[in-house]
Parts: structure tokens; sequence; C-alpha cells
């Protein structure tokens, strides 16, 4: 097992807790940093706006992306400005579609052309990706956010999706897949295997971390040990 360092694939922390966001900005295996409002609502952030600036004025080094909050195209598009316009290392989340099923193909043409880093977020299938890759602006950093692991819980395996996904890239060097809604450790090594360039990564999984090249024999040892631990703190007799 190689170290995080030495991957091709690049980490990003999905979260919206500040002191963790900064925590993990520090690491440099961590190579930018993600949020969503649902992340920032678990999080107990009120203040979308003063949130963002807070994390920016700490994080200048490294991508962050923060998400448009709208329903209809022409909100999103002043939000998606005024997003833009908060550092130069912001990439601006916008969903593939809004909730009516309409898609965001010409606001993203609008706003690559103005020279907007995008995050194109929640896409799910090829058909979407063919779609909004002719508005994205060669000469502008983006990218696109693949769903993997909402992908494979209806039961689909992403491996061949994304793996055709990095293909089509392939026509806008400036365009990077990201494999989304990481469930698992192993997510990074498939990443890895497909050629995406990202994937991001929520706390709960950065904690498992340290299981990657793990010895199975061990870990096994280590689960049955927790199993008889539980059982004598538990006070259980038969």
């Amino acid at each position: 097992m190689r170290a995080l360092s030495q991957l091709a694939v690049q980490i990003f922390a999905d979260g919206a807790e500040r002191a963790r966001m900064l925590e993990l900005h520090a690491k440099p295996w961590i190579r930018g940093l993600t949020t969503n409002p649902t992340l920032m609502r678990k999080a107990g952030v009120t203040d979308y706006r003063a949130f963002a600036r807070e994390i920016l004025a700490e994080i200048t080094d490294k991508p962050v992306c923060f998400e448009v909050l709208a329903d209809e195209f022409a909100e999103m598009e002043r939000q998606a400005l005024e997003i833009a316009s908060w550092a130069d290392n912001v990439y601006v989340k916008i969903p593939v579609t809004n909730t009516r099923r309409a898609s965001a193909a010409a606001l993203l043409r609008r706003l690559a052309a103005r020279g907007v880093k995008l995050n194109v977020t929640a896409v799910m299938t090829l058909a979407q990706l063919r779609e909004l890759l002719p508005t994205l602006n060669p000469a502008t950093p983006s990218y696109v956010s693949m769903f993997a692991g909402r992908i494979a819980d209806t039961g689909v395996d992403p491996m061949p999706i994304m793996a055709q996904a990095v293909e089509m890239l392939r026509v806008n060097a400036n365009a990077r897949l990201v494999w989304a809604s990481s469930r698992e450790p192993l997510n990074i090594l498939q990443a890895e295997a497909v050629g995406c360039q990202v994937i991001t990564l929520t706390a709960d999984i950065l904690g498992k971390l340290h299981l990657l090249g793990h010895d199975l024999g061990e870990y096994s040892l280590e689960t049955v040990k927790m199993f008889y631990d539980d059982a004598q703190s538990a006070g259980f007799s038969l």
C-alpha cells in the first residue's frame, strides 16, 4: 500500500466544521476542501457568508468549494458570481440540474465564459456529463463531481461509469473528475485505479485511513477482542 502522498488521486476533505477544516487543511496530503448545504446544516452553520469568509481568510493556498443555494437559475448566477468574488481559490458548486430537472448547462456556459471556477455537482450519469462538458471553459480550471457512492447505493457498479467519465474529460485538460459521495477507504484505491483526479472524503472515512494496508489477520484479532471487551463491559452473562 503506497502512502497517501504518493497516490495520483488528490484527496479533498468534505465537511463544514470550521476547526476540523482548518486542521485538515494543514495536512499536506489534503489537497483541497469542499462542503455543501447539507453538511453545513448538520454542522450548525447559521450564516453561510460569514462562515465561508472565515474559512477563506485562513485557507488561501488550496481549492475550497462552496455551493449556490438557489433553485432558479437567475438567482444561482447572482450567487455564483458573489461566491466567486470571495477569493481566488474558490470553486463554485453548481448542481447539474435544478429541482425541476431543468439542465444547468446554459448557466454553466455563462459562468464559464466569465472565468468562474466551477464544480459541477450531483452528476450521476454519462448523459449528464456529455451535456455539460461543452459548457466548461478550457482556459479555466473546473471540477465535475460524479457521485460514485450514490451510484453504488442503487446497486450499479460505479467503476465502469467513472472510467468512461475519465476518458470523456480528456477533451478538456483543465477539467478534473471528482469521485464524490465516497463510502469507504476502498474508494480511494478505486478512484486511483480508473484515473480519477480527485476524491472527496468525509470525516468518518478520513478516520479510517489508518486501516489502509492493515493486516487482515491482525484486524480479525482486534475485532474478536472488541466483541469480548464489549461483552465484559456490558456485564452480559448466560
